[in-house]
């Protein structure tokens, strides 16, 4: 498939955009409401087609099968492949395989894990996605930035800095391996808060408890954490902090301003004293949910005149308080 045949398909076909729009606007207007009778539209072939166009534009490297683009687009046919996978979702046969694991060099020296399904399980999870991603979205805090439509860093970091002017300190946190350590139950918990689609709480739990191929060929079970690499994983992750970060901090300090772009976060304070309270209380949240604040990524900052930063919440390279 050439890149302006993809550029073109990217396009969100007109009933696919309907079939969201409907999604959005009935859980907006009726959060109660649960949807069952749609699991016809998760093999419609126009739904298909657009969500392999979408992973596709997304590149990425094979999965475990060692099935690339260029095998499926020569050698299979894109027709071929959509249609046995619709099978699968119709039939209700479709069980996804092992997740690859590849360890990719950060800038500290250390490495993370990055897993890749293979590129069936991608466009299987793209349906899910979007079938699931407007009955959440409408939820999410303003200013949780990360994975998002219409979001970006840029935005989370202008509005830290008109925020910076206002207020003289800040708790800047990271999340320990946030996507390797989200606890199952706890997410699915929430997943089933917004969807009652049985073959969507199926197929999620499914890939959530999906195996790991390590390096040396050997099967890891995992019982925790969402795959990074999958295309679902960010729409589960910003659930999760929906109700782990957002949700919490609206109860427990709502006249304190926060963003947060993922794994990592800033939460605006009064003065010193409330920032190492909130540092407190935050640490032991997290630790209910499963979490771990990260002891060196996770400080106080005075920010006036300290703000220099790209989008990694590094107001001041000398912090206050440790």
């Amino acid at each position: 498939m050439e890149e302006k045949g993809i550029a073109k398909l990217l396009i969100i076909p007109e009933a696919v955009r309907t079939l969201q729009r409907k999604l959005y606007t009935k859980a907006k207007q009726e959060p109660a409401y649960r949807f069952y009778a749609l699991y016809d539209k998760v093999w419609r072939a126009d739904i298909l087609m657009h969500a392999y166009c979408l992973v596709r534009a997304n590149k990425g490297s094979p999965g475990v099968d060692g099935m690339n683009f260029d095998d499926i687009e020569q050698k299979t046919g894109i027709d071929t492949f959509l249609l046995e996978l619709a099978q699968d979702l119709k039939n209700k046969t479709y069980t996804p395989s092992p997740v690859r694991r590849v360890m990719i060099p950060k800038a500290d020296g250390s490495q993370r894990p990055l897993r890749i399904p293979t590129i069936r399980d991608r466009v299987a999870q793209m349906v899910a996605k979007l079938h699931f991603e407007p009955l959440v979205e409408l939820y999410f805090h303003a200013d949780s930035y990360g994975y998002r439509p219409n979001k970006s860093a840029h935005q989370a970091l202008e509005v830290t800095i008109k925020r910076c002017w206002r207020h003289d300190w800040a708790l800047e946190f990271n999340i320990k391996g946030l996507f390797d350590n989200i606890d199952h139950q706890l997410l699915m918990k929430a997943v089933r808060k917004h969807t009652s689609y049985r073959w969507l709480l199926l197929y999620i739990e499914r890939w959530l408890t999906a195996p790991i191929e390590l390096e040396d060929g050997a099967i890891m079970v995992r019982k925790r954490g969402v795959p990074q690499g999958g295309v679902i994983s960010p729409v589960l992750s910003n659930l999760f902090m929906h109700y782990a970060f957002d949700m919490w901090m609206e109860r427990q300090f709502p006249e304190r301003p926060f963003c947060h772009y993922a794994d990592d976060g800033l939460v605006h304070c009064k003065d010193e004293a409330e920032a190492k309270a909130i540092k407190i209380a935050l640490a032991d949240r997290l630790q209910e949910c499963g979490l771990e604040m990260h002891p060196d990524k996770s400080k106080i900052h005075l920010t006036r005149n300290m703000f220099h930063g790209e989008w990694n919440y590094r107001i001041d390279p000398r912090p206050i308080v440790g």
